[in-house]
C-alpha cells in the first residue's frame, strides 16, 4: 500500500516596521518569552546570523514543509495612504533581493515559502506572489485579482487587476492555491483554485481596524468566511496576518491601522486547527494527511455534483441571463 502524503504548514504572524531589511529577516522584536523559545527551538542560545530568518526557522524546528509570511510584509501597509513615493517601493520580479533571499533560505532548509511582493512590471504594478519550492526553484507568479479600494486599504491608486487568472502550483509537498488579502472574501476563487487540483489553500493577508469605524470589527466575519471556503472544497487552509499598529502619513493627515492578526489554519471540514490571537507573534503549525482528505473530498460528492452548465450567471456582474 502506498505511503499517505503527510504536509506541515505554519503560518506566520508578527507585526512590521517600515525597514525591508528588518522585516525580510522576520527580526521584528517579539515577547522575549517567544523570542527565546524560538532561539531554543532553533537551537541557538543568542543573536547569531541564522536568527535573521528566526521565525521561518522556527517553523522548520517545528517540522513545517509549507510557511506562510504574511501580505507585503517587507514594509508597513502603505496603501493607507496615496503617495506618488510609495510607487518606489515596487521593484521587478527579476533578481528581486527578497525573493532571492527566500529562495536560498528555502533551498538551504527544504521548505516551501510563498513571497508576497509589491511588483513593478514596466508601467504595471501589481500586488503579487512567488511560490517557492524546496529546492529554492520559482515556480511562479500569481498576481492579486481581487483590488480593494475604501478608507485605509486604497489599493487600486496603487495596483492593476491580476492579469494571471487563480493558480495553482506543484510543490515537492502538495499542489497548493494561493490567493491574497481581499480575495480570500471571494468563494470564486477558492472553487477555482480547488478545481484546478489545489491541496491547500494559502491566504497572506493585511487587515485590522477600519479608519472610518472604530466600532467595525471584521476579524470574525473573516476568519468565518475562509473556514467556509475549506469546508466548501474540502481542503485545508492557511491564512497569515499582521499585527501591530502602523501609522501612515496621508494627504489628510495621520491615517491608522491597528492590524488584528488572528492567523489561523483550518481543516478541511472548515474546523479551526491552530489560530493566534490579536497582539503577540505567533508560529503555527498543523499537520494533514492529504492521502485521507482527497479520499473523503472525492467520496463527499461536492465536485462529483457540480453543474457547471448552471453557473453561467457567474460570468455576469448583475446576475442578469446571458442569452437576453
Amino acid at each position: 500500500m502506498a505511503k499517505s502524503r503527510v504536509v506541515t504548514v505554519s503560518a506566520l504572524q508578527f507585526a512590521c516596521t517600515d525597514d525591508v531589511s528588518t522585516n525580510v529577516a522576520t527580526a521584528e522584536p517579539a515577547p522575549p518569552n517567544i523570542r527565546a523559545q524560538n532561539l531554543v527551538e532553533c537551537g541557538v542560545e543568542g543573536i547569531v546570523e541564522d536568527s535573521n530568518f528566526i521565525l521561518v526557522r522556527a517553523a522548520y524546528q517545528k517540522g513545517a514543509n509549507i510557511i506562510l509570511i504574511q501580505e507585503l510584509f517587507e514594509g508597513y501597509y502603505f496603501c493607507q495612504a496615496q503617495r506618488e513615493d510609495y510607487f518606489q517601493r515596487a521593484k521587478p520580479r527579476k533578481e528581486h533581493p527578497t525573493i532571492v533571499r527566500m529562495q536560498n533560505l528555502a533551498k538551504e532548509l527544504g521548505v516551501v515559502i510563498p513571497v508576497s511582493f509589491f511588483e513593478e512590471a514596466n508601467n504595471a504594478h501589481y500586488n503579487s506572489i512567488v511560490v517557492i519550492d524546496a529546492d529554492g526553484t520559482d515556480l511562479g507568479l500569481y498576481r492579486k485579482s481581487h483590488i480593494p479600494d475604501g478608507p485605509g486599504y486604497q489599493e487600486k491608486f496603487y495596483f492593476n487587476p491580476g492579469d494571471t487568472g487563480f493558480k495553482v502550483f506543484q510543490t515537492k509537498f502538495a499542489k497548493i492555491g494561493v490567493g491574497i488579502c481581499w480575495d480570500q472574501w471571494f468563494p470564486e476563487a477558492a472553487r477555482a483554485m480547488a478545481l484546478q487540483g489545489a491541496e491547500i489553500l494559502f491566504y497572506p493577508t493585511a487587515i485590522g481596524s477600519e479608519p472610518q469605524d472604530d466600532g467595525l470589527d471584521s476579524r470574525d466575519h473573516w476568519k468565518r468566511v475562509m473556514q467556509g471556503h475549506a469546508g466548501a472544497n474540502v481542503v485545508p487552509l492557511v491564512a497569515s496576518n499582521r499585527i501591530g499598529k502602523e501609522m501612515i502619513q496621508t494627504e489628510h493627515g495621520k491615517s491608522e491601522i491597528t492590524f488584528y492578526g488572528n492567523s489561523f489554519i483550518a481543516g478541511p471540514t472548515g474546523e479551526l486547527i491552530a489560530d493566534a490571537d490579536d497582539k503577540e507573534e505567533a508560529v503555527l503549525i498543523a499537520q494533514f494527511d492529504l492521502d485521507k482528505i482527497k479520499a473523503k473530498r472525492q467520496s463527499w460528492g461536492v465536485f462529483r455534483d457540480r453543474r457547471p452548465d448552471l453557473y453561467k450567471v457567474l460570468l455576469t456582474l448583475d446576475g442578469s441571463n446571458l442569452s437576453v
